[in-house]
């Protein structure tokens, strides 16, 4: 049992603003990141998505590892998250032919799957509870999920949907802020509105991206995905230097 003098923290940041403001950044760069290797290297989903599960799994260990949060390490596995995730999903709705309707519906599965397991585990899915390897674990296969079902989400409501990337920017920020008012209106769990919105937060992000580098008669803007991968990730790096975060205090 913690006594007194050990200030239980939480390995992950305090949600903030600014947590979502840096969250939605990532996203959009792990779309322009993830593009950028897997179509303008022209080294294809599979290959792509084992260049970055590779990123991944070096910096989840070097998450686990840190004694205390730390911000660069978070946020780089984070942003490893969104590329792995992005050219996954793009692996799955179009090189194994399942479709972003089917990529969605596995990937949601699996997410709820992973949220159950953890809850049945060790008892809370709270970001406040993740100050444990084994937690940790637990968040990180979750946030991976997340990401990957965010992808195939977004491309399903620009593509599929036919709103295309504006469209689906405006439906999935319009649900961020209908989740934000559930927030401050209702009592509904704010564990669960903070997973709704770190789900959510994805799809946005993929959009975002996908409208920046996609051709103008796909409806993007056509524009470096180098570039604005390199522009994305200055903003993120700037914010992060700009504004300290703190970890989350531990509610156990």
């Amino acid at each position: 049992m913690n006594t007194r003098s050990e200030a239980a923290f939480s390995k992950v940041p305090e949600i903030t603003l600014i947590f979502w403001l840096i969250k939605i950044l990532a996203t959009t760069l792990g779309e322009t990141a993830g593009d950028a290797v897997s179509m303008s290297l022209r080294l294809g989903y599979l290959v792509a998505t084992g260049v970055f599960a590779a990123v991944f799994l070096v910096a989840v260990i070097a998450q686990i590892r840190a004694r205390r949060f730390r911000p660069i390490v978070y946020w780089t596995t984070i942003v490893a998250t969104t590329t792995v995730g992005t050219t996954l999903a793009d692996f799955a709705d179009r090189s194994l032919g399942i479709g972003y309707a089917g990529g969605a519906t596995l990937l949601f599965i699996l997410l709820l799957g992973s949220l159950a397991l953890w809850y049945r585990t060790l008892g809370s899915v709270a970001v406040d509870s993740v100050n444990s390897p084994r937690s940790e674990m637990f968040y990180w296969t979750t946030i991976m999920f997340s990401q990957t079902l965010g992808t195939a989400l977004g491309d399903w409501t620009a593509d599929t949907a036919g709103l295309g990337y504006e469209g689906a920017a405006i439906v999935f920020g319009t649900l961020l802020l209908l989740v934000a008012a559930a927030y401050y209106r209702t009592k509904i769990s704010p564990t669960a509105l903070f997973w709704a919105t770190f789900i959510l937060t994805r799809p946005l992000g993929a959009v975002v991206g996908d409208f920046l580098d996609k051709p103008v008669h796909s409806g993007g803007l056509d524009l470096s995905r180098f570039a604005a991968s390199a522009v994305l990730l200055g903003l993120m790096a700037a914010t992060i230097a700009l504004f300290r975060q703190r970890p989350a205090r531990s509610g156990h």
